[in-house]
C-alpha cells in the first residue's frame, strides 16, 4: 500500500520567550466548547527540573488574542506528561492538575471561572471518562526508574524495589478519598519470571477504557539505566479481574472502544506491530502492516475511523505526524517536523519534545508539541481536508 503524503498548514499557538507544552497524547487539551485550549509555561527546558522549580499553568483564548493566561503554579511536574493537567468531565470551566504539598504530591480541582480550589490528598495520573474517579501511582518511584514520567521533587517515596504497600490506586474525585486496588507485588507474582528476580519494578501509562468498565497499565522493571522490561495488564475499576494482555513488552497505545486496545508492541508472527487486543482474550490483531514500520504516539479519532500517530526522529532528525484510516488501510503523511537535538546527549533523553499529537473533541483538529522552530511551543493543524 503506497503511503500518501498531504503536508497540512500549521498554526502556532503559543510564543516565546517562555516555552509552552501540554504533555502526553491521551487527553483532550479542548475544553467541551472548544475556545479554550490548556498548556503549561516554563522559563528553560534543556534540562531535568530540579526539586523545588515550578511551572505556569494556563490557557489560550482560541476565539480571541490566544495569550498564554496564567491561573496557577505546580512544582510536581515533569517534560513528557507535565503535570497531568485536564479538564474535568463533571464540572464546566474546570481543570484538575497535580501539585507538590508539602511532604507528597497531591491534586487541585480548580474552577477557572469562580477561582474556587478543591484539594486531593493524592496525586492523580488517569481520569475516568465519567470524571467520577481516578487512578494513579506514586510518582516519586517513577521519577527513579523512568526519568521524565515521574515527579524528582520527593525522592524519599519511591520505596523498595518490590513493595507490597505500593502499587494503584483509585482516587474519588468527589471526596478525595483513596483505595491501594493491588500492589507491585501482587503483579511481581503473577508468573514471576527470571529476568524480573532481584530487579526494581514500576507501574506506568494507565487508562481507562471507553465505557469506565476497565483500564490498562504497564508493569515494567528494570536491573539498570540501560534496558527495562514491560508486561500490559487490563483490570476493573475495583481491582478486581486482573488480566495479563502481553507479557513481551508493550510501548504506546490507545482504547479502542470498550474492549480492544491498539498497542505498539511484539506480535508472533510478524515483529514490532501495531497490535490490537482484545481484552479478557487472546485475540490480536496487526494493523497497517504495510505502512507502519515505527512506534509511535497512536491515538483514535473520537469517531473511531482515524488513528492519528507520529514518529520519533529520523535521519534528518524530521519526525512525521500521520493520519490512517483504519477502514481503507490508507496512510496520510500531513507534516514532518525537525526535532531539536538532546545536547549534552541525554541517556534517557528526558527533555527530548516529542509532537505527542492530541486530537480536538470534534476531530476536526490536531494539537501538537514541537521544536521545528528551534524552540518549545504548540501548534495546531485543522486536518478536515483529509478526515472530512
Amino acid at each position: 500500500m503506497p503511503i500518501e503524503t498531504h503536508e497540512l498548514p500549521v498554526t502556532r499557538l503559543t510564543h516565546g520567550p517562555k516555552l509552552h507544552w501540554f504533555g502526553y497524547y491521551d487527553k483532550f487539551p479542548w475544553d467541551q466548547s472548544g475556545r479554550w485550549l490548556l498548556a503549561m509555561e516554563s522559563d528553560f527546558d534543556e534540562r531535568s527540573p530540579r526539586p523545588g522549580e515550578t511551572i505556569r499553568l494556563g490557557r489560550l483564548d482560541l476565539g480571541g488574542d490566544r495569550v498564554f493566561q496564567s491561573f496557577a503554579e505546580t512544582g510536581a511536574w515533569n517534560w513528557q506528561q507535565g503535570t497531568h493537567l485536564q479538564w474535568l468531565p463533571t464540572e464546566p470551566e474546570t481543570v484538575i492538575y497535580n501539585t507538590l504539598a508539602g511532604d507528597h504530591f497531591g491534586a487541585v480541582v480548580h474552577n477557572l471561572a469562580t477561582g474556587a480550589k478543591r484539594e486531593l490528598p493524592r496525586a492523580i495520573y488517569a481520569i475516568s471518562r465519567s470524571g467520577r474517579q481516578a487512578v494513579t501511582l506514586n510518582f516519586a518511584r517513577v521519577a527513579s526508574t523512568r526519568p521524565g514520567y515521574g515527579y524528582n521533587a520527593l525522592p524519599q517515596l519511591a520505596g523498595p524495589d518490590v513493595p507490597d504497600d505500593d502499587g494503584i490506586w483509585t482516587v474519588d474525585l468527589a471526596s478525595g478519598a483513596s483505595k491501594l486496588l493491588f500492589s507491585i507485588r501482587q503483579i511481581y507474582e503473577m508468573g514471576t519470571t527470571e529476568s524480573m528476580v532481584g530487579a526494581r519494578h514500576w507501574f506506568n501509562h494507565l487508562q481507562y477504557s471507553t465505557d469506565d468498565s476497565r483500564f490498562v497499565f504497564l508493569h515494567r522493571w528494570r536491573h539498570d539505566a540501560k534496558r527495562f522490561y514491560t508486561r500490559m495488564f487490563t483490570a476493573n475499576p475495583d481491582g478486581s479481574d486482573i488480566w495479563m494482555l502481553n507479557d513481551q513488552g508493550a510501548s504506546h497505545f490507545d482504547w479502542q472502544g470498550p474492549r480492544h486496545i491498539l498497542c505498539w508492541s511484539p506480535h508472533r508472527d510478524q515483529g514490532l506491530r501495531y497490535v490490537l487486543y482484545h481484552d479478557l482474550t487472546r485475540e490480536t490483531q496487526v494493523i497497517g502492516a504495510d505502512v507502519f514500520q515505527t512506534d509511535g504516539h497512536c491515538s483514535y479519532s473520537p469517531d473511531g475511523q482515524w488513528i492519528l500517530t507520529d514518529t520519533y526522529p529520523d535521519k534528518e532528525l524530521k519526525r512525521t505526524l500521520i493520519l490512517y484510516n483504519i477502514a481503507e488501510n490508507r496512510r496520510v503523511d500531513i507534516g514532518r517536523f525537525w526535532s531539536r537535538p538532546v545536547v549534552p546527549p541525554d541517556p534517557h533523553q528526558e527533555v527530548r519534545v516529542d509532537l505527542h499529537p492530541r486530537w480536538s473533541r470534534d476531530g476536526r483538529s490536531v494539537c501538537l508539541d514541537s521544536t521545528h522552530e528551534r524552540e518549545r511551543q504548540m501548534y495546531s493543524i485543522d486536518v478536515s481536508p483529509i478526515v472530512g
